[in-house]
């Protein structure tokens, strides 16, 4: 016995100085834990998991449970002081001799053990190979660490703490995840046979998994039963009847959760999206949120969320080949911008035969066609802002005009009106027909610079740092396209007014609520709070609201709009709906008809609706019962495709609704200043 207990005496000493340092993360490191993220009204719309975990307290977890993995793991638990004395001795004195290292872990070294392995290093793959190395220098530091936690914890809080703990195969950890992925039940409910079937299971979670080693399982389990009964847990005369009880498992297990958003409801996918990368720009890592047990309040509201998915599958089915539409709704003030809900006939989700995608194609700048001449918006307010033009100030207005190119050496860019309009016409009336020789030369004689940074200011923030693909410019490209950001690129391009360029569903909502909001920007807000795994709040950083347009410029603005669902590019399909509300619009129709927008407002809803080609092989969008790709030579437009779906949510959301009206116009921008 020398050799082996100067050489266990040995590693002794040289594990000893880590030990308090491990002991002390042991101590500091929590558990992964589900984090829940909710609606406005606290209802879950969405869990986030790196292990799916549910923990319990000693209480809460039967004594068939703490039975069954005492009799098969540890029979000497609640007598020794942490170690199995005889067990260690063993296999140091095999371990010396060469052989292979036995056993003789307790239920308190497994603890250790698997809180190294799944908590503290978790992210460690070379600290995990450690963790689990076959010496007996690693046997001594757990075996330390064991005789200090047994010194410091009561047996029945070890014993909890082990079961939460430990892996019970796949992504599912911890006695209560597991007693409810299996069985659809609470960790103090669990029968013998299922107790047993669980205890089982620590031992080699792939080898005893139910669903796919059945009969392994089921042997093990009888097992585990066989130990009760010899631990006087059992009575023998029980023994028979419970290993004779099937499996009873959940089918098609085990039964968790996603562990992201692509598991939350139709209406709620990309919401909690958004919501999940907004707190990672705020200073949130992915591992935190998926491990950190958070519960996290959005601003969704389940109303307006469901009405608003409803409008946009009614007019674009959710598996329709090729075409989206997307549908977002924010809600102005001027202390935030809180969105209330992120749509599209598209789940979020990874099955494209079932019309699901995983990108956010409503945060995201995946209109890569625009949102046609919904950007007269951001023209028209640099006009007033500038004083190029006032609302009443008389625009040229030929049917066809090549204007100069900012760039000397460019030819000039020819446009075309689609019909024929008032020459010269109005701003408000140019807001409500939206011709485009009138609004090109307004952008021309404003100025591209203005333009721009007015489209940035008002809420397209995201949007142009995007490159003219919706992506990450990339400077090794060698194209202006590609390698610059939308803000540069189109500083020589007067088609920028006319909406040719990929965009942010959301943010073009958010446009919206910066004029409703008169003239305030704030960053579209989807989080109410964050609280912990204890409770307490947790701080998110936010953007701080601007103003970035005087009020008048606002109010201006929002009565030239005002204009559209009466009198101008939507008021048809406004008549055919019954709506009468006032209210703020301007539609867009890229070129070829591939994307159609509607923009606009009303009584605190501020909201975008697109319709574009989202398939690899885009074509002409086409009205109809349902909207549809094709070749039919009067392609949608923004009022007949794109609006409706609007009137149709926002009848229902609205029903006995006062009206609220529309801000005067300021007198002093219905002329031009300069």
């Amino acid at each position: 016995m020398a050799p082996a207990a100067i050489g266990a005496g040995l590693l002794s000493n040289q594990v000893s100085d880590s030990v308090d340092a491990i002991s002390a993360q042991l101590a500091a490191a929590d558990p992964p834990l589900v984090t829940t993220v909710t609606d406005r009204d606290g209802t879950p719309i969405a869990t986030l998991y790196a292990q799916y975990r549910l923990p319990v307290t000693a209480a809460g977890i039967a004594t068939t449970m703490k039975a069954a993995i005492i009799a098969v793991e540890d029979r000497r638990f609640y007598t020794e002081g942490g170690v199995d004395v005889q067990g260690m001795l063993r296999a140091a004195v095999n371990d010396s001799a060469g052989g292979a290292l036995q056993g003789a872990s307790t239920i308190t070294q497994q603890e250790v053990k698997n809180y190294l392995i799944n908590v503290v290093d978790r992210t460690d793959p070379a600290a995990q190979q450690a963790d689990r190395e076959d010496s007996l220098a690693r046997k001594l530091r757990e075996a330390k660490m064991a005789v200090q936690l047994n010194a410091t914890m009561r047996k029945d809080d070890i014993l909890a703490d082990y079961l939460n703990v430990v892996e019970f195969s796949g992504t599912v950890y911890g006695v209560g995840a597991a007693a409810k992925a299996y069985f659809g039940t609470t960790p103090d409910k669990l029968t013998v046979p299922q107790a047993a079937l669980l205890a089982g299971m620590v031992n080699n979670p792939s080898v005893y998994n139910p669903y796919t080693h059945p009969d392994k399982a089921l042997q093990r389990r009888n097992l585990v039963i066989d130990d009760m009964v010899s631990n006087g847990s059992l009575p023998a005369s029980y023994a028979a009847t419970a290993k004779a009880a099937p499996l009873g498992l959940l089918p098609n297990g085990p039964v968790t959760p996603s562990g992201t958003c692509l598991g939350a409801a139709p209406d709620a996918g990309f919401f909690c999206a958004y919501a999940e990368t907004y707190l990672v720009h705020a200073g949130f890592t992915a591992d935190r949120l998926a491990t950190g047990g958070y519960t996290i309040k959005t601003t969704l509201d389940p109303r307006v969320s469901q009405v608003t998915k409803d409008a946009v599958d009614a007019n674009v089915p959710t598996t329709q080949d090729g075409v989206a539409n997307t549908f977002a709704v924010v809600q102005p003030g001027q202390d935030g911008h809180q969105v209330l809900a992120m749509v599209a006939n598209r789940d979020y989700g990874t099955d494209p035969a079932r019309g699901e995608t995983s990108t956010d194609i409503v945060a995201d700048a995946s209109n890569e066609f625009g949102a046609g001449s919904s950007f007269k918006i951001f023209t028209s307010a640099a006009a007033l802002v500038t004083g190029k033009a006032g609302l009443d100030t008389p625009l040229p207005n030929p049917d066809s005009q090549c204007f100069p190119a900012p760039d000397a050496h460019a030819p000039c860019y020819t446009v075309h009106n689609d019909g024929h309009y008032a020459d010269p016409i109005t701003l408000a009336d140019g807001l409500a027909t939206s011709p485009n020789v009138a609004f090109v030369g307004l952008e021309s004689q404003v100025g591209m610079p203005a333009v721009l940074d007015m489209a940035y200011k008002l809420g397209l923030r995201n949007t142009l740092a995007t490159n003219d693909a919706g992506r990450t410019p990339d400077p090794k490209s060698g194209n202006p396209q590609y390698s610059e950001p939308q803000s540069q690129y189109f500083g020589n391009l007067l088609s920028f007014t006319l909406g040719n360029s990929p965009v942010s569903p959301l943010e073009m909502a958010n446009v919206s609520a910066t004029l409703m909001s008169g003239g305030v920007w704030c960053p579209p807000n989807p989080i109410l709070s964050v609280t912990d795994r204890n409770g307490n709040a947790v701080p998110v950083p936010q953007q701080a609201c601007e103003r970035v347009i005087p009020q008048g410029v606002a109010d201006t603005l929002e009565a030239g709009l005002s204009k559209d669902t009466t009198s101008g590019t939507s008021a048809e399909a406004a008549r055919a709906a019954g709506w009468t509300r006032p209210d703020i619009g301007k539609t867009g129709t890229t070129q070829l008809s591939e994307s159609v927008a509607f923009v606009g407002g009303v009584d605190g809803y501020a909201v975008s609706s697109m319709v574009f080609a989202d398939g690899p092989h885009p074509r002409e969008i086409c009205p109809g019962t349902p909207v549809h790709l094709g070749d039919c030579g009067h392609g949608a437009f923004g009022g007949t495709v794109a609006a409706p779906p609007y009137f149709h949510a926002m009848s229902r959301l609205l029903a006995g609704v006062p009206d609220q009206p529309i801000p005067a116009a300021d007198p002093a921008y219905l002329q031009a200043r300069s």
